[in-house]
């Protein structure tokens, strides 16, 4: 598959891999609808893909009613989507019952009912012209969780059932559906990561430190896009816990309760 002359639409395009993505397909041809919240940090990205052809569209995955709207306007300058990677999300760095409702709501509102928005707006047109491809970001942690992310892990199983019901349906209108799990990437996730106060992190994570880089994950990404792949999991670290929760869940469960990546957050310490 050649991604020159492709209409690619990428959330999250802002930093990290969804900017290293764009730059990876502006190198190969596609005209690319870069998204997220953060217009000025948009404009850089654009501005190192080339900028002409390009489409800068700041976007709130949590304003569902901006969404359709947001899809028109891709429609009415390129006349299609041929491919669309939901990429947006938003880490957590707190403990279960620390962590308040609000927050966890807030987590699934940017990282299940975004995604599931923009997707529910794109995929019609993309049955009708019986072509398109659909990918979305989760994570490891969307295959097993572990201490300090309950919502964060809960909201990429979520990703999973619908993503995984969505590829049964649209399989034979010529829609493909990609569900990719990274593991550990050199990116500023949790500097963002909400801790159970919902406020910003703030501290990058030494373990994401050792993690694949973003351009390396970008390019991960871009071959199981090729390929077509049902699922991909760009890691350095992490598939052998991803085969111990699959073959060996007893053993797994011993040894995800003592994992710890990091402390909890200093307002959580004394609890």
């Amino acid at each position: 598959m050649s991604f020159a002359a492709k209409v690619v639409w990428i959330t999250g395009a802002s930093s990290g891999i969804g900017a290293a993505l764009a730059r990876a397909l502006a190198r190969e041809g596609a005209s690319l609808v870069l998204s997220s919240r953060r217009a000025p940090a948009l404009a850089n990205v654009c501005e190192s893909c080339g900028g002409d052809g390009h489409l800068v569209l700041p976007l709130d995955m949590t304003d569902a009613a901006a969404i359709p709207v947001a899809v028109q306007q891709v429609i009415s300058r390129f006349g299609r989507i041929d491919v669309l990677i939901n990429n947006a999300g938003i880490a957590q760095r707190g403990t279960a019952l620390a962590t308040p409702l609000d927050v966890d709501r807030r987590i699934m509102e940017v990282n299940f009912f975004g995604p599931v928005a923009l997707t529910k707006a794109v995929v019609p047109s993309m049955v009708q012209r019986r072509s398109g491809h659909v990918v979305v970001v989760s994570s490891l942690l969307g295959k097993f969780g572990m201490a300090h992310r309950s919502a964060y892990a809960a909201s990429k199983h979520a990703l999973h059932g619908f993503f995984d019901s969505l590829r049964a349906e649209v399989h034979d209108a010529g829609v493909a559906v990609t569900v990719v799990c990274p593991g550990a990437v050199q990116t500023d996730a949790s500097l963002n990561a909400l801790t159970s106060d919902g406020k910003p992190y703030g501290i990058v994570d030494e373990y994401l430190k050792a993690g694949l880089t973003a351009d390396e994950c970008a390019a991960r990404i871009l071959t199981a896009i090729r390929r077509k792949k049902r699922e991909s999991y760009p890691a350095r670290r992490g598939r052998l816990a991803l085969l111990l929760s699959r073959y060996a869940p007893g053993i797994f469960s011993r040894v995800i309760r003592k994992r710890r990546l990091e402390p909890p957050p200093s307002s959580e310490a004394s609890n």
